[in-house]
């Protein structure tokens, strides 16, 4: 899925996030059909909900699974394997609220995504991320959540080996290096987004060959 202007906060909620308190309003957990509201109100329903783009990305990926042929004309029923998840994301999360629980909700995408597509060991690399720096407030403190569920940071044991995440807001080009001054498409530098793919593209190779 490739996709802007979506939280893991809120459109990429995993299945079974509950609600928070914070600042004295409520923010929504799956399927709440309000982003937030005043603690002891009723939440105003809105025409979407907690993790809808969530259920979307992977209702699509589940429909081009099932019919593979459609898609990959040489494709003879042989089999597939989902060896692994990507995931660059973090500018829409860039709130006191939303970037307090970005860790926590990094790691429940991490085993959701795995339990929806049955691949318990699959490997997920992600990079840091959020359309700035990073190197300050709420970018920062996304990137420090994204940096933590790295495996060989041992703060979750069941990760190693198979969880990376790679740092890159060094590839981070301002808008005179650039096309335009768009922070959040990374100012549409080439560059950018050429570095990081490779980047993310070698960790996955690399988790994939530790285990051999």
């Amino acid at each position: 899925a490739c996709i802007g202007n979506r939280s893991l906060g809120w459109d990429l909620l995993p299945p079974g996030s509950e609600r928070f308190e914070f600042e004295g309003k409520i923010f929504a957990g799956y399927k709440d059909v309000a982003n937030f509201w005043d603690k002891g109100t009723e939440p105003k329903p809105v025409p979407w909900y907690a993790g809808r783009q969530y259920d979307a990305d992977v209702a699509h990926a589940k429909a081009v699974l099932r019919n593979l042929a459609d898609y990959y004309p040489g494709y003879q029923g042989q089999g597939y394997e989902v060896a692994g998840f990507v995931w660059w994301q973090g500018h829409k999360d860039q709130s006191a609220a939303l970037a307090s629980r970005y860790e926590q909700n990094l790691v429940r995408l991490i085993h959701s995504l795995r339990r929806d597509f049955q691949t318990p060991t699959a490997k997920f690399v992600l990079a840091t991320g959020c359309g700035n720096p990073g190197t300050e407030g709420f970018g920062k403190q996304i990137a420090e959540a994204q940096l933590s569920v790295d495996g060989d940071r041992g703060r979750y044991p069941d990760f190693k080996g198979n969880v990376q995440c790679v740092d890159v807001r060094d590839l981070w080009r301002t808008p005179d290096q650039s096309p335009v001054n768009q922070g959040h498409h990374y100012n549409h530098n080439a560059e950018t987004y050429y570095e990081v793919g490779d980047r993310l593209g070698r960790a996955m190779v690399q988790l994939h060959e530790a285990k051999k």
